[in-house]
């Protein structure tokens, strides 16, 4: 699995194949088949795809305004991560869907919702949400990497690998966005608004397709004290804990950038720990 860099160094596009590690993927993949937790990663990965095309749209609709060429390098690696964070979270989506999550369903509906948004032609109201949901992934990714206990909250050798190097290629990107946005014009107000309703929306509708996700599942009447316990769990989770919402909630401030939270030694570690020198992924990690 070969890495292939573009000009950018800072946001390198590799190219990894994740799909022949799904082949086996169980029902519940989450750490000691916890039900719950299962569904919503499932929820998650299945928003990935769409999602991650239309920030591509977003940013590439007003690439031609900048002027830094930094910046524009950047742009170029930022479209090339996301596209190919796009192609294995579908592969990813495709097992999930033989298993019995919805995730056609939650595709359909992200790219319908992106779409409908799109007929309003503001592109800095694009790169705003775009730029908001950047630092909802860009919090997961840093929680992801930094906290040994995330990590094990995700059983499969498979998924955990995926994840590690979505949230790596997050964590390279975070500010890429957002830096478009302030270099086309974006204001203040217009960030800050828009960061409270991406808070709204992600809370009501993960929470809304995970419960749908959920009653699909024959575990739910089978083994309802077992998916009571796991629900239970998921506040203590640590992409749930006091840490991670401050870490959302930081975007919200006034002067806020994605770099004031220095993750430098963060990428630096898992770039190595990741990517051998030949560039090839170091293959399924335990943790």
């Amino acid at each position: 699995m070969a890495e292939t860099q573009t000009s950018a160094p800072s946001v390198p596009t590799r190219s990894p194949e994740f799909g022949p590690s799904f082949e086996d993927l169980p029902k519940h993949f989450a750490a000691g088949g916890d039900i719950v937790m299962s569904h919503v990663l499932a929820v998650l990965s299945s928003v990935f795809p769409d999602g991650e095309d239309y920030f591509v749209r977003s940013v590439a609709a007003v690439r031609d305004q900048i002027d830094d060429p930094r910046l524009r390098a950047d742009v170029e690696g930022f479209i090339g991560q996301e596209e190919m964070h796009g192609r294995e979270h579908r592969a990813l989506n495709e097992r999930l869907s033989e298993l019995g999550y919805p995730s056609r369903a939650i595709g359909k509906y992200v790219r319908w919702l992106f779409e409908t948004r799109e007929h309003i032609h503001n592109p800095r109201l694009h790169l705003a949400f775009t730029a908001a949901l950047e630092h909802y992934t860009a919090t997961l990714a840093e929680t992801l990497l930094s906290d040994e206990d995330a990590r094990a909250e995700i059983g499969d050798d498979g998924v955990r690998s995926l994840l590690l190097w979505h949230a790596l290629e997050e964590s390279e990107h975070k500010a890429v966005a957002f830096d478009v946005y302030r270099a086309v014009g974006g204001t203040e107000r217009m960030r800050i608004a828009v960061i409270w309703l991406t808070h709204l929306l992600f809370v009501l509708e993960t929470t809304a397709w995970t419960v749908i996700s959920l009653t699909m599942d024959p575990a739910l009447r089978r083994h309802p004290l077992r998916v009571l316990r796991s629900a239970a769990r998921v506040p203590r989770s640590p992409f749930t804990r006091p840490r991670a919402v401050r870490q959302l909630f930081q975007y919200n401030h006034r002067g806020f950038h994605p770099n004031d939270r220095d993750t430098t030694e963060l990428i630096k570690h898992w770039r190595g720990r990741l990517f051998g020198t030949d560039g090839a992924l170091t293959g399924l990690l335990a943790s």
